[in-house]
């Protein structure tokens, strides 16, 4: 089971995705917040594997939680999920640590393979929101102590970076490239290893910074 928090301040909205959830026998909704500070006594109390969070609440909102978060050893993934179509709002969410970005408007089945994905310990990106995050990426200014791969990276290796780019999850790589899951599981550990990189949006961060994409 994949047990999941609900943050978000308006009651409907957790009640309706509640009622979606609980018709999934691959998920238990672990609880639910109203605000930020709320949400993190949640997480700290129930240990939910993934937060769906909500970013503009009131009091504590949602980037002063994957602030808080970034701070903790065990921390679940995050999967936001808003209203607000704001590139801005989405690269702050990306750099204090969200997995994942959703607006409001997506079907019930993109949510439920974004929890799945996000569980799994990939990332889950929209679409239609991609190609921005892309270049608001590249105009990022460069990351600190920030060295060139210690080797090259392979063809492949540069082909499966600019998909991740792309915000594709691992086994919608493999459908892309007709590879196996497990080959494309090795060759982002691989690139991520050259690159330095703690994390997929990071080796992404770096492939653009080295002009690889």
């Amino acid at each position: 089971m994949i047990r999941v928090l609900i943050v978000d301040d308006q009651a409907l909205v957790r009640q309706g995705i509640r009622s979606l959830l609980a018709l999934s026998s691959e998920i238990e909704v672990a609880g639910e917040a109203d605000d930020g500070a709320s949400a993190l006594s949640e997480i700290e109390s129930k240990r939910p594997d993934v937060v769906l969070l909500d970013l503009k609440m009131p009091r504590v909102d949602g980037l002063a939680v994957l602030h808080a978060l970034q701070g903790r050893q065990e921390s679940p993934a995050v999967l936001v999920l808003t209203t607000f179509d704001d590139t801005d709002l989405l690269l702050d969410a990306i750099r204090f640590g969200a997995r994942g970005y959703l607006l409001k408007d997506v079907t019930f089945d993109q949510l439920l393979e974004a929890i799945r994905t996000l569980a799994a310990g990939e990332t889950m990106f929209q679409p239609a929101i991609t190609e921005r995050v892309v270049r608001g990426l590249a105009s990022l200014p460069p990351l600190r102590n920030s060295l060139g791969p210690p080797s090259p990276l392979t063809e492949r290796e540069v082909e499966i970076l600019r998909l991740l780019a792309s915000g594709l999850s691992n086994r919608e790589i493999a459908r892309a490239l007709v590879l196996a899951d497990g080959t494309v599981k090795n060759h982002v550990s691989n690139l991520m290893s050259k690159l330095g990189a703690r994390d997929r949006t990071h080796a992404v961060l770096k492939g653009l910074e080295l002009r690889l994409m």
